[in-house]
């Protein structure tokens, strides 16, 4: 259903609100760069210190920005299955085309839970629903074994696995074939994912670079391996840059740094250590983005 470089948006902010002249400007240049879908709220989108009122609306003004050009993957999800509930009958109420849900987070739900979670907002909602397994931020692993369960389901439709490891991507696709869609949360994973059945990634690095991103993962759906790995090098270094502190600090640095959004964050993020900053500056030299 997915398929191609996916961004997942940094939210600008301008004295402590959502800057929302700055959002639009940012959307309608990552569509004119050429991306394949966007991702309002995610991790990189500072999710965790919106208000649900800044949430919906950030949502609201990609789906509406976006006019339908390219897909829009709500973030939606919650530790609590009743408020992503809420977050998903509204991503389906304003037009976005699906939910992403990350696993609930800090009260770590068994397997069964997480099944159960998953099933109940399949179920309630029939929209289209995008699984999100980032264990490294949630301290819950979604196993191979629960997302075929949850592949059966017929409106999941997608999983972004961000778990690093290339053995349980390889076993997701092996236990679920074509019943739902892979799809990379790693930048650095994406080509050796591409290689085993994923169809595209949600990428931090595509904030700063959309059209090499995505032209990376077309690159490899034409069977120009030589292209497709060439780029994976070249943007590697990007790749590794945007995680010099914790994301999205180094992704809405290195925006600003170029000049597209008002690199603010809001606590307990905080702006990059001068080292970090210095590190950042030379690599967005390296790729002519800032001088």
């Amino acid at each position: 259903m997915f398929k191609g470089a996916i961004t997942a948006l940094v939210t600008p902010f301008k004295d402590g609100e959502v800057d929302e002249d700055a959002y639009r400007n940012f959307i309608e240049w990552q569509i004119e760069q050429g991306i394949d879908g966007l991702v309002p709220v995610g991790t990189t989108g500072e999710s965790a210190t919106l208000s649900h009122e800044e949430h919906k609306r950030v949502v609201k003004i990609c789906v509406e920005t976006t006019k339908k050009r390219v897909p829009v993957i709500a973030g939606a999800g919650s530790n609590s299955t009743k408020e992503a509930l809420d977050l998903v009958e509204f991503a389906k109420e304003v037009g976005a085309d699906a939910a992403l849900l990350v696993t609930p987070y800090y009260n770590k739900p068994t397997q069964e839970g997480l099944y159960q979670h998953y099933k109940h907002l399949a179920e309630r909602t029939g929209f289209p629903l995008v699984l999100y397994n980032v264990p490294g931020r949630t301290s819950v692993n979604l196993l191979p074994k629960t997302v075929s369960r949850l592949a059966e389901i017929k409106n999941i439709v997608a999983i972004k696995e961000a778990s690093g490891s290339l053995k349980q991507a390889s076993e997701i696709i092996s236990l679920c074939g074509d019943k739902i869609t892979v799809i990379s949360g790693d930048d650095f994973n994406t080509l050796p994912l591409l290689s085993i059945g994923a169809t595209g990634v949600i990428s931090v690095a595509s904030n700063v670079m959309p059209k090499e991103v995505s032209e990376m993962c077309h690159a490899f759906f034409e069977n120009d391996l030589e292209k497709a790995r060439s780029l994976h090098f070249k943007l590697f270094p990007l790749f590794q840059a945007m995680f010099y502190e914790t994301n999205p600090i180094p992704v809405k640095t290195a925006l600003g740094l170029m000049g597209m959004i008002n690199p603010e964050l809001r606590l307990p993020l905080c702006p990059m250590s001068e080292t970090n900053l210095n590190r950042l500056k030379e690599d967005l030299k390296e790729y002519g983005l800032i001088k």
